[in-house]
C-alpha cells in the first residue's frame, strides 16, 4: 500500500467519533479529487459503519480507514474490537424502526461490501468499494 493512497484514524469508541471519521474522510477525499457524489456517498457509509461499532460492539478503539485503490475506485474499512466472535447480526428492521438500516444502506450504496476477522484490532472488519466518480 502506498501512504499517499492511504488514510488511518483511530477513534475512540463514543459517539462523537461518528462526526470526526465523517469529517476526516471528506476531506481525505476531497484532497484525492474524488467527485462530490462519491464522497457524500462515502461519507455517509462511514457514518454508518462507525456508528455500529460505536453502538453494538465493546471495542475499546475503532479504526478507520480509506485506500485509493485506483483512480475509479477506493475502499472504505471500519475495525472495531469485538472480540465475541459473533460477527454482525442480520437486520430486518420494520417500516416503523427508527434504527437497523445501516447496512441496507451499505448494501446499495456500495459497488461491493463485506465483513471479515480483522488482523488489525481481531475484532470485525467492515468494508466497502466505491468507484471515484459517481
Amino acid at each position: 500500500m502506498r501512504p499517499d493512497r492511504t488514510d488511518w484514524l483511530e477513534l475512540p469508541p463514543q459517539r462523537t467519533s461518528v462526526r470526526v471519521a465523517r469529517h476526516a474522510m471528506r476531506a481525505r477525499l476531497a484532497a484525492w479529487q474524488v467527485s462530490e457524489e462519491a464522497c457524500a456517498n462515502a461519507v455517509l457509509l462511514v457514518s454508518e459503519l462507525v456508528t455500529n461499532a460505536v453502538l453494538h460492539t465493546l471495542s475499546e478503539r475503532i479504526l478507520c480507514g480509506v485506500q485509493l485503490m485506483t483512480d475509479a475506485r477506493f475502499r472504505l474499512e471500519v475495525h472495531d474490537g469485538d472480540l465475541t466472535g459473533r460477527g454482525i447480526p442480520d437486520r430486518c428492521p420494520g417500516p416503523d424502526d427508527e434504527n437497523g438500516r445501516g447496512l441496507l444502506l451499505v448494501r446499495e450504496i456500495a459497488d461491493a461490501w463485506g465483513i471479515t476477522r480483522s488482523t488489525l484490532t481481531g475484532g470485525n472488519a467492515v468494508w466497502a468499494s466505491l468507484g471515484t466518480a459517481s
